[in-house]
């Protein structure tokens, strides 16, 4: 069985979580004893790997909106997959294509949902018009799908509810996966010192893109309650919009004049540096707004950290909240609006619980490593990407 898989995002070219999905999963499926012909077809620059194509921008759409462009590939992306027994296309990005292709060459097409647009309205800002065309683009690619594979439970009633036409037998649920070789927790304190970052100090640390979704700016404002000693690390970069990124740079221009230990490190880290800032932190925060799964909290968990988290979306399905010995961090409650924006129905209060949640974690040092102790077992019981491979392929032979 040769499988073409469709992403935006593949190594080199990797900004978000739905990236690190594809590239593991490939991984996985490669490893796998009689596994299938994985091919991988990508956006971007050539890659040397072997089985892997990229696809530029067509210099025709040069200077036209991001989702023309993005149709631009997925034209080029389809054709590529001649000869493939099954497409499986990641995000709206690689949709079409997977779409398309499964109309030219006769052959099922596999989407997984990572996120969904009609959640994601502040996209307009990012995409002008192309937010109607990228929804278009989803919806069609849903809806004529084979099978579309959730990444968590809460995702696939996300999918029933955005799109009623897609039959739910058609939806499955696969967990987003972590490799816990790659992820555990390493002790370099040279390079945490390398950033910008005491290791000796206690720190939370945030990573993601700088989006709506993450919840930054609400989370700036939760840690300016956190004690003095607490450094607060931003892995955060490649903003949505100029708007959001103007907004987050006041924001942390306010907290680094209130108190020391404020580090923003803009570009994206090697994830060696990346598992050293984990493996060093207090707690891990993730205050999205909208999270289909969490791989973020996943590669914390590996590393042994505590996780304070939204309780939204996939989070809860990841993260086990409370003082017992299962747990693996705080879940922050939330009540949002349900107009698609995820947006907290009472800001002040989410704020007030998120830093309480972060003050707790961080002020008995013990109880947050016997979290992170607890979060890395189960990132290696429950989330392995063998098993995780293994269910995407009975996916596949339900369709072929």
């Amino acid at each position: 069985m040769r499988v073409d898989v469709l992403s935006k995002e593949y190594p080199p070219e990797i900004y978000g979580g739905a990236g690190v999905h594809v590239a593991e999963l490939v991984r996985a499926l490669r490893a796998m004893p009689d596994g299938p012909d994985t091919r991988v077809h990508a956006f971007g620059a050539p890659r040397e790997e072997p089985g892997t194509s990229s696809y530029a921008d067509l210099g025709e759409l040069a200077g036209a909106n991001p989702a023309l462009r993005t149709l631009g590939v997925d034209l080029a992306i389809a054709q590529g997959c001649a000869g493939s027994d099954l497409v499986h296309s990641h995000t709206w990005y690689a949709n079409m294509a997977g779409h398309l292709a499964s109309l030219l060459h006769g052959v099922p097409h596999v989407v997984s949902a990572h996120s969904l647009e009609p959640l994601r309205p502040w996209k307009a800002e990012q995409l002008g018009g192309g937010y109607a065309l990228s929804s278009w683009v989803e919806r069609t690619s849903y809806e004529a799908a084979a099978a579309v594979i959730a990444v968590s439970a809460a995702m696939r009633e996300d999918v029933l509810r955005s799109y009623p036409a897609v039959d739910p037998d058609r939806v499955h649920t696969v967990h987003n996966g972590i490799d816990t070789d790659l992820w555990s927790p390493v002790h370099a304190p040279d390079r945490v010192r390398a950033q910008g970052v005491d290791p000796d100090r206690p720190s939370v640390v945030f990573v993601g893109r700088i989006t709506r979704q993450k919840g930054l700016p609400l989370f700036l404002r939760a840690v300016a309650q956190l004690p003095p000693e607490v450094q607060i690390v931003l892995c955060a970069g490649a903003p949505d919009t100029p708007e959001i990124q103007a907004e987050v740079e006041t924001l942390v221009a306010g907290l680094a004049a209130e108190r020391d230990g404020v580090v923003w490190i803009r570009e994206m880290l090697p994830r060696a540096d990346v598992v050293a800032l984990l493996s060093a932190a207090t707690a891990f925060a993730c205050p999205s707004i909208y999270e289909p799964l969490g791989i973020v909290n996943l590669e914390a968990m590996a590393c042994e950290t505590a996780v304070v988290a939204t309780a939204t979306g996939g989070i809860p399905e990841v993260v086990v909240d409370g003082a017992g010995p299962d747990a693996t961090g705080r879940l922050v409650p939330i009540e949002q609006a349900t107009d698609g924006t995820g947006t907290p129905l009472d800001p002040d209060r989410y704020v007030a619980d998120f830093a309480a949640a972060l003050v707790e974690v961080v002020s008995d040092p013990d109880r947050a490593a016997a979290m992170g102790r607890a979060g890395r077992q189960r990132a290696i019981e429950s989330f392995s990407w063998g098993a995780i491979a293994a269910r995407t392929v009975e996916v596949y032979r339900s369709v072929l």
